[in-house]
């Protein structure tokens, strides 16, 4: 019985595979095997599982057969031809820069002058005049009115004023 189900189940997933890959009329298409090693060119990751060329060109099967014997009568093209056998990039090619930067920073410019311009406009079309209760003439009313309520005396405003001499503390 669990054989019969395993084999359903399995089954149901090469039916489902199958479906997707012939999706929207472009035929069989390979899909990628996420279960095998990739290579990957990482600072971090010196020796990658596989080598980057998967398959050798009779010239290169000739220098891995050539590589076996005594490195000394490698010349220096040779050594770097095996090197792109195993390798992709060079360390010093990994850390190389790139322009991308340019393309973040002018990212960053676009997006800050766009916001300016929604601030610009809505300070011309939708905010209304500023209140009139941001007048100094009104703060220095309304501070004194909270100094004649002694509001907050122990730490806050009140605490600061002097009332016998009718001014600020020093």
């Amino acid at each position: 019985m669990l054989a019969s189900r395993a084999c359903s189940l399995i089954g149901k997933r090469a039916i489902s595979t199958s479906i997707c890959v012939r999706a929207h009329g472009h035929g069989i298409v390979k899909a990628e095997d996420f279960s095998l090693p990739a290579y990957v060119d990482e600072r971090t990751l010196p020796l990658p599982p596989i080598d980057y060329t998967k398959n050798l060109s009779s010239e290169q099967k000739a220098l891995k057969e050539k590589e076996k014997a005594s490195w000394a009568s490698l010349s220096v093209d040779e050594k770097v031809a095996l090197y792109r056998i195993k390798f992709h990039e060079t360390y010093a090619e990994m850390n190389r820069g790139s322009n991308e930067w340019k393309t973040v920073v002018g990212g960053v410019f676009f997006f800050l002058a766009f916001s300016g311009l929604i601030l610009i406009w809505q300070k011309k079309y939708v905010m209304g005049p500023i209140p009139h209760t941001f007048s100094e003439e009104w703060v220095a009313m309304q501070t004194k009115r909270m100094l004649d309520m002694r509001v907050n005396p122990v730490e806050g405003l009140a605490s600061k004023w002097d009332y016998e001499k009718n001014e600020w503390k020093k």
